[in-house]
């Protein structure tokens, strides 16, 4: 919801022919070979041979120099300079690799580089077979309105691109917004953009990084946005930053066709998204909580599982803010959201001028004590244009206000709400739902008034200790076996990774 903002190799994918140096590059030295290993240190010369004994000094050098199947390790210390990657390693002969060197710790700090149009301190532009593992990437800001830092940027096209266990931070924009205008003001920790059609960014491995502190105006910590077709963003953390957490995106004009303009056939999956919002955002007004630790706007055909969204101002949204456009064919399964300001899953447009939800499901998610803020948005909240959308298996648990879904709009069709459990502070009598605009006061009442949640519980799902995070079910909880057991929406895993399915039937909510 921006409101019109917007392992060493082992993890790599490998299969589909390379593409070999590109036009232009430096060629390698007479005496490289693939497989090789290279060296980078702060006491080095790039007139050395690139040894162990006799290293680089420079990533820039290392990156215009090395051949496919290469592995350069920047030895320990502090790099204050931008590294630009347009080498590609080669299916053939195996991926470029930049690696910190063992438990040494290769910083690449951007503080007083310039930022000039969409920059990247990292950046790999039309690169195929590269792997980008651990370093610590920081210090890379700009005071200047249009100008975008990013700690890691990936765009045009290619593939099997890994990006792991990276440390970004201290990626900042701080030019002020005028006249209310919020756009202009960007910054990422990890942006991907496909801009090209029909070649798109594809086989895209994002794991095990760390994102935060980022000052990311009306942007994102880390996106995938345009013609980015078949990724995994599994296991990072992403934490206290003034704006979205990830984002999967279409429809921007990202890419130049309209027709390959979403991101795709994607894997959310591990991640720890908290405390991102925009409550001090100087680019949003006081009264915006619209920072989704995890938001697909225009994106399809991805799940979103297994995952913790907490202390954010939305938990999980699927949305288009674009008119006429939809989010559709997402997945959002056995992830625990809780705690969140605004609301714990949101879906459709935010107004009746975006774009709609449509053929998404919501399974097997706990979802508890969202709402923070008192605002009576509820666990769920449908809003614009929602059509044959799935939401079963789900545990919601009310705060205070004792609002589960709220639903304000009518455009509202096809969608199949059933084996959820409930559960609200004031009891069953108390609880509230609203439903295409009419708000129904206890349980009975919503169910026979909407047709939904037939075989729904009201009951306490009695975790082990939800007040300090465990959302583990106790072996007497109404949850267990109460679910539908449906292959076609469950998923194979639990949020512990564990099966789905152990007893007669699956649980409601994101633990079996």
């Amino acid at each position: 919801m921006k409101k019109l903002g917007k392992m060493l190799l082992a993890g790599c994918l490998t299969m589909v022919l390379g593409f070999g140096l590109a036009a232009g590059n430096v060629q390698p030295p007479a005496a490289s070979a693939a497989g090789a290993e290279y060296y980078v240190a702060t006491s080095g010369s790039d007139s050395n041979a690139g040894t162990s004994g006799a290293p680089w000094k420079t990533l820039q050098h290392a990156a215009d120099t090395v051949p496919p199947g290469s592995t350069v390790y920047v030895r320990g210390g502090v790099y204050k300079e931008k590294l630009k990657i347009t080498r590609s390693g080669s299916a053939a002969q195996g991926p470029i690799v930049f690696a910190s060197y063992g438990a040494e710790s290769a910083i690449i700090d951007g503080s007083g580089l310039s930022v000039s149009g969409t920059e990247g301190l990292i950046e790999l532009s039309d690169v195929d077979y590269v792997t980008v593992q651990g370093f610590e990437i920081r210090g890379f800001t700009t005071a200047s309105k249009n100008a975008v830092p990013v700690g890691i940027y990936v765009h045009g096209s290619g593939g099997f691109i890994n990006l792991s266990d990276n440390k970004i931070h201290d990626i900042k924009n701080t030019a002020k917004p005028t006249g209310g205008d919020r756009l202009g003001r960007d910054a990422h920790g990890i942006a991907v953009y496909g801009t090209k059609a029909p070649a798109s960014l594809h086989d895209l491995t994002i794991s095990g990084n760390e994102l935060y502190n980022l000052v990311l105006g009306s942007s994102e910590a880390l996106v995938l946005n345009g013609n980015v077709d078949g990724f995994a963003v599994t296991d990072n953390l992403v934490h206290d930053n003034d704006n979205i957490g990830i984002d999967l995106i279409g429809f921007e004009g990202t890419a130049p066709k309209t027709a390959y303009d979403q991101a795709r056939n994607g894997l959310v999956k591990g991640n720890r998204v908290y405390n991102n919002s925009v409550k001090n955002n100087p680019s949003y007004g006081k009264d915006d909580n619209s920072a989704g630790g995890i938001y697909v706007d225009g994106g399809k055909d991805s799940i979103i599982e297994r995952n913790y969204s907490y202390n954010n101002d939305i938990g999980v949204e699927i949305a288009s803010e674009h008119a006429g456009k939809a989010t559709s064919n997402i997945t959002v399964r056995s992830n625990v959201i809780y705690n969140n300001r605004l609301t714990g899953i949101a879906m459709g447009g935010y107004d009746d001028e975006r774009g709609s939800t449509v053929n998404c499901k919501i399974v097997n998610n706990t979802v508890y004590k969202n709402d923070t803020l008192n605002g009576y948005n509820g666990q769920l909240l449908v809003q614009y244009d929602t059509r044959n959308n799935v939401i079963k298996n789900n545990i919601f648990v009310a705060n205070s206000t004792d609002v589960l879904i709220y639903n304000a709009f009518t455009k509202n069709s096809g969608n199949v709400v059933d084996y959820n459990l409930y559960f609200a502070p004031g009891g069953g009598s108390d609880a509230t739902w609203t439903w295409k605009n009419k708000e129904y006061t206890g349980f009975s009442a919503y169910k026979s008034g909407t047709g939904n949640d037939a075989h729904s519980l009201f009951a306490d799902p009695e975790f082990v200790n939800a007040a300090g995070g465990d959302f583990h079910l106790k072996s007497s909880s109404p949850a267990i076996d109460a679910g539908s057991t449906d292959n076609a929406i469950i998923g194979a895993q639990d949020m512990d990774g564990e099966p789905r399915v152990k007893g007669n039937a699956v649980n409601i909510g994101a633990d079996e």
